[in-house]
This record gives structure tokens, sequence and C-alpha cells, in this order.
């Protein structure tokens, strides 16, 4: 299983936010690339890189972090928060990153999203799954629609996208464990996925749980920066 450490930015600085809240945030390190040179030097090879300022704004904002940390590691990087455009898709293509993470736009504008997987590739953008009692929510989590995850799931899979990771959103930031039986349905449904947990994450135990779930990666965050879990513990999962 792929442990793909976070490094959520706002103001150019690595932060954490509870369950999506702007207003609960704590600043972990101004400087971001030394937070991935961290990870890096511990043997991990993926990075998620969230832009909340580009979330809010609905535009790409931290696009130099991301040019930097691409620029000064070999971490495979995928980078949301606030593309809406094409413009935006190229910037952070152009920026370094692997693969340009979507959500709440391949539930508002089906149509947009299926023209850029046709014309960048399936292979090149990671599809977010924000999920409250199986129903997908979006714009910030504070609008769930009724959209399920499994119809969700299997569209997009038919228009060929690889990786998916899922965040249950009554779990995100709490450190209480992640929701293992909804992603076990899911992994049971969709066997061919390249699946990632997210969001719960507190302990290496949870992370033996996703493993045993079939989880081909999960996402840690908090549970890092809050000491919860060493990074040198992770090599027992690599």
């Amino acid at each position: 299983m792929q442990i793909i450490p976070a490094i959520d930015i706002i103001d150019g600085k690595c932060v954490r936010l509870t369950q999506g809240d702007y207003t609960q945030k704590k600043i972990y390190n101004e400087h971001p690339l030394e937070v991935a040179k961290e990870f890096e030097d511990a043997g991990l090879q993926r990075l998620h890189l969230v832009d909340l300022d580009g979330a809010k704004a609905g535009a790409v904002k931290n696009w130099k972090v991301l040019e930097t940390i691409a620029a000064k590691t070999e971490l495979v990087i995928d980078f949301g928060g606030g593309i809406k455009t094409e413009e935006d898709v190229n910037i952070v293509f152009n920026s370094g990153a692997a693969l340009a993470t979507i959500g709440s736009l391949a539930v508002k504008d089906e149509s947009l999203f299926v023209q850029w997987l046709k014309k960048y590739g399936a292979n090149r953008f990671l599809l977010g799954a924000d999920v409250k009692e199986e129903k997908i929510a979006v714009g910030g989590w504070l609008e769930t629609t009724d959209v399920g995850i499994y119809d969700f799931i299997a569209k997009y899979v038919e228009h060929g996208i690889t990786q998916l990771f899922c965040t249950d959103v009554s779990k995100d930031g709490k450190l209480e464990g992640p929701s293992v039986e909804l992603y076990k349905n899911i992994i049971q449904q969709f066997p061919s996925l390249f699946f990632i947990a997210s969001g719960g994450v507190a302990s290496m135990d949870d992370l033996h749980q996703l493993q045993a779930a079939g989880c081909k990666g999960a996402i840690v965050g908090k549970a890092i920066y809050e000491g919860r879990i060493q990074l040198a513990d992770l090599k027992s999962l690599m």
C-alpha cells in the first residue's frame, strides 16, 4: 500500500484544517518544501498537495509551491484545489504535477471534466470523492448531493479513471479512524481501481486495517503532523 502524505497550503504555508473549516486552521510549517523533503527522505514517493486558497477562490493560487516542490524533489505530486478551467489544468501540469486532483467539478460539470479526460488522458487525473452517508458532498463539504458514491465511481471508471481517493467527511481531521467498511464495499465493487483511502487515519493500526481491506493507497495528514504516526514506522507498509 502506498502512503501518500498530504500537504495543505494556505498563504504558501503548510496547514491543516479540521473538517474543512478554515477557522479551525493550524500552521505546521511556513516552508512546505522542508516538509516535502522530510517525506522524501523517509522513503515516501508520492505527495497529495492541496491548495486551500485555490479551493476557496475557485482558481489555482498556490502553484508556486507546487513548482518549487516538483523542481526540488522526485515526489510524484497530485495537486488539487480550485481547478475549474482548462487554464488551471495547464498551470498545474506546467508547474510539475503528475496528476490533477478533481473533486466538485466532476459532480457539477461532468461534460467539462470528460473533455479534459479525453484531451489530457484519464491517467493524468486523480478523482476525489467526498462522501457523507454514501452520498457525494461538494463545495467544501457544505452541500450533500443526491449522487450515490457507487454510481459516481462507475460513471468515471467508464470514462477511464483509474485512481480515486474517497474521504468520509464525517471523519476528516478528527483522528477518529477511517471508514474501513465503506472502503471495503467500494473495493469489492471496483476491484481494478487504484483506490486510495483518505480521512480519519490516526494510527499505524488504522493503516494496517486499510491495507488488509485492500486499499492501494492511503492519504495521511494530521496524524503525521501531530506525531501519532512516525515517518520511520511507515517503512513497514512500503
